[in-house]
């Protein structure tokens, strides 16, 4: 069911690009209701819609008809936290969100694989943490750009979904009093774009907390897009451009699931997102 709705998405976000005629810098789509495409529970649908109205980053929304869905599209403005990513020496990657119905079914995956607590590192607006938090898992939304931080708790006040927001350098964060039971950590970034810098740093820190390894699941964002690999080398593609971390580091792939995001709407390729587990 989980992977027919990411397939369902990705077709609705290609009818949707190919339509869309306005010029907002971000823009995404979420279903008005629920459907066979869409099997969303009302309440966890109504609360997406909820992330979207109440974060400044949306200007405006209106509803649309894409490929016979009713949905409401958001359009938005990034370039202030953009900018002050980039101007952060600790930020490995630019703010760039994936969709909330796309961080929705990542967190769903993430429940369907038994994970009990969901670290998002490098969280941006914490939609990801949200999600997850709204499908009742423990979450710890952890993002180094303080504005970014500030945005979530925003969120979090006006929605009343407390996704636990902390501004630290996921470097230097002490896992071990967090006391965690089965965690997956989603990795903010691509390899390519310093994404296997944190992911490695992570991996190091979390090497130290006595028995926690063998719980742990590391998700990756991926891309298959030519532009972002030296030459056209498959060798370097492979998993998204994670084989290289998730092979030195000993991690089998569980699961991939196939997502659009922000950086990919003008694309034809969409992003797939790497579960794996410790060997």
């Amino acid at each position: 069911m989980i992977q027919e709705m990411a397939k369902n998405l990705v077709k609705l976000k290609q009818e949707f690009s190919r339509t869309y005629k306005g010029n907002s810098h971000i823009q995404e789509v979420i279903p008005l209701s629920k459907s066979n495409n869409f099997p969303l529970d009302d309440k966890h649908l109504e609360m997406l819609h909820s992330f979207a109205e109440k974060n400044p980053i949306y200007y405006n929304s209106f509803e649309q008809n894409i490929d016979n869905i009713s949905c409401r599209v958001y359009e938005g403005d990034i370039n202030e936290y953009w900018l002050n990513s980039i101007s952060n020496g600790a930020s490995y990657q630019p703010f760039y969100p994936t969709w909330i119905l796309s961080a929705y079914i990542i967190s769903l995956m993430a429940k369907n694989l038994d994970f009990k607590e969901v670290l998002d590192i490098g969280s941006g607006d914490g939609r990801i943490a949200y999600c997850a938090k709204i499908l009742d898992l423990e979450t710890y939304s952890i993002e180094v750009d303080e504005s970014l931080v500030d945005l979530q708790k925003v969120i979090t006040f006006s929605t009343k979904i407390d996704f636990n927001p902390k501004c630290a350098d996921a470097v230097e964060f002490d896992y071990s009093d967090l006391e965690l039971e089965h965690p997956v950590f989603f990795i903010g970034g691509l390899a390519q774009m310093g994404g296997d810098i944190l992911a490695s740093s992570i991996i190091d820190k979390l090497n130290t907390i006595p028995d926690l390894k063998k719980n742990i699941g590391m998700t990756f964002a991926g891309t298959y897009s030519k532009k972002y690999f030296p030459g056209t080398m498959a060798e370097s593609m492979s998993e998204g451009g994670w084989k290289s971390i998730i092979e030195k580091n000993n991690l089998k792939v569980i699961q991939t699931i196939t997502l659009p995001t922000v950086w990919t709407f003008d694309q034809p390729i969409d992003t797939p997102y790497i579960f794996t587990k410790f060997n």
